[in-house]
């Protein structure tokens, strides 16, 4: 059997909610503890043996091709297509059916997630000749649920249901935005209607056309903590887990020059950045090539060399 996976990263949504920072930046670029959330998919790819990735790319295209190129310096091949309209995830899925002729592992370029078991995946879905894997996790948090979707099983452990978005909840368990998919994907998406809910194609819809058809589809708990970015109090959250994880307090970055009695706590700076005044820094992220010249301290905030963000977690932050 050829057990060759390819990879496949979404990387072409406006991410219009987190507004402004994605009018000068791509959802899949903003770092996480100093490294874009892409990145990580990447590297995590790598580490289960993906030495092909593509990546569907849109809005900011350019960014994303230039921080990447070819991948060499990953230690994978990229190659980019682009998805000229946003119609859903299925859809950006849909452009790729010419250049893939493997199963392939899918991530969403907007979800940043702390893996535990991405090779168990990839031995689940080799052994059980899978239609599709899911990485799944218990959520105790429902509306995490429903900005992503539900699982529901089968009392075998197979997959039943999976419902986008959804308002009511039968239980805990939430899809994470990670796949693993056989070639019968594509038939299962030339199949799928545009939903009447958010006019796109959504890939939960080709799932379950995929287990109608009689394909097992089998969920694992490979997750162990996962956020998707959808506003900016969002990416800070993601960064204060990623501190956690490194058993980190703070992290600075290269070339950064701050005053003396400059005071960092459960913060990230980026590099590059020049901090004017002695000031403090706490639960903040600071993006590469900041010049901060403001006196006031910062808290829960957001700051790009565009913008200034409030990041309420109530509201998903304000523009200063």
């Amino acid at each position: 059997m050829n057990q060759k996976l390819l990879g496949v990263i979404l990387a072409a949504g406006r991410g219009t909610r987190i507004k402004p920072l994605n009018l000068y930046h791509p959802k899949p670029l903003l770092p996480v503890c100093n490294k874009p959330i892409m990145q990580y998919q990447v590297e995590a790819m790598r580490a289960i043996g993906v030495t092909d990735v593509v990546i569907v790319v849109g809005h900011l295209k350019d960014d994303i091709t230039r921080y990447f190129g070819d991948g060499a310096s990953l230690g994978v091949n990229i190659t980019y297509v682009e998805q000229k309209q946003m119609l859903g995830i299925a859809h950006a899925v849909a452009q790729l059916e010419s250049v893939i002729d493997s199963p392939f592992v899918l991530f969403l370029g907007d979800i940043f997630s702390v893996q535990k078991d991405l090779p168990g995946m990839a031995e689940m879905f080799w052994a059980r000749k899978a239609g599709a894997v899911l990485a799944v996790k218990y959520e105790p948090n429902p509306e995490f649920i429903r900005r992503n979707f539900a699982v529901i099983l089968h009392a075998s452990g197979t997959v039943t249901r999976v419902i986008e978005k959804p308002r009511y909840l039968t239980n805990n368990l939430k899809g994470c935005g990670v796949y693993m998919f056989d070639l019968a994907i594509f038939d299962a998406i030339r199949r799928t209607p545009r939903t009447a809910q958010r006019d796109e194609y959504e890939i939960t819809n080709s799932i379950q056309i995929l287990i109608d058809d009689g394909y097992p589809v089998y969920p694992i708990e490979t997750i162990e903590w996962d956020m998707n970015v959808t506003f900016a109090s969002d990416l800070l959250e993601c960064n204060r887990k990623q501190l956690e994880h490194l058993g980190r307090n703070s992290l600075i970055g290269d070339n950064v020059r701050m005053p003396e009695g400059t005071i960092v706590e459960r913060s990230v700076i980026g590099n590059n950045v020049v901090i004017r005044h002695p000031i403090a820094v706490r639960d903040s992220l600071i993006l590469a090539d900041v010049v901060l010249e403001r006196t006031e301290d910062l808290n829960r905030m957001l700051i790009t060399p565009e913008t200034a963000v409030h990041c309420d977690p109530q509201t998903g932050g304000g523009v200063e």
